[in-house]
Formats: C-alpha cells, structure tokens, sequence
C-alpha cells in the first residue's frame, strides 16, 4: 500500500505565498519523478511542474518564475512554494509520484487526495 499525503493549502491573500508539501510513505522500493496538477473549479485538471529524482525540474509555461518545486529524497517528499499568488490561482492541488513497491513491479503513478488552495482578491 502506498499513500501519498499533501499539507499546506489553505486560504492566502493576493499576493502571498504558500508552500504545499506530500510525502509518499508505505511499500516503496523507489520512487522516480514527483510533481504538481491542480483542477480550477469547472475546468479540467492541468499540470503544473515536475521533478525527477536527480533533481531536473520543469513547469508549465504560466507557472514559471512564480512557483518553484523540490523534493526530499530521503523522505520522499515533494514541495510547491508559491509565491506572488493570484486568484486564479485558485484550485485543488494534486501530488503524483512515479514510483515501484517492488525490485519487480513497474512504475506505477500514484496521486494524492488534493489539497485546496484559495486565493483571496
């Protein structure tokens, strides 16, 4: 069993920061890439960045310079710091970590259960 559990949504002001963090725990036996989608009310879910293990980053282009990801491999951990926040900015955050529970078990994606982010103007 594997479970991948988000903190640190919440309600912030324009213009503040908020850092979102999930951490994968249970049967792992390694975990490759980790990252961000979020789901704005009424549109489809998008995605927002990734990170590999070795620590390669990418983003959506409308995320760049704004949101910086990271993750912990020790703890496999993943982080979403948020700066300079907008209201449409606004969504359910989703984690995901690319990960095997076994030496034999293909990658598999995992997600989180979402955290919601609420961006007040």
């Amino acid at each position: 069993q594997v479970q991948l559990v988000e903190s640190g949504g919440g309600l912030v002001q324009a213009g503040g920061s908020l850092r979102l963090s999930c951490a994968a725990s249970g049967t792992i036996f390694s975990v490759s890439s980790m990252g961000w989608y979020r789901q704005a009310p009424g549109k489809q879910r998008e995605w927002v960045a990734t990170v590999t293990n070795s620590g390669s980053t990418s983003y959506a282009d409308s995320m760049k310079g704004r949101f910086t990801i990271s993750r912990d491999n020790a703890k496999n951990t993943v982080y979403l710091q948020m700066n300079s926040l907008k209201p449409e900015h606004t969504a359910v955050y989703y984690c995901y970590a690319g990960l095997r529970t076994g030496v034999t078990e293909p990658t598999a994606i995992h997600w989180g259960q979402g955290t919601q982010v609420t961006v007040s103007s």
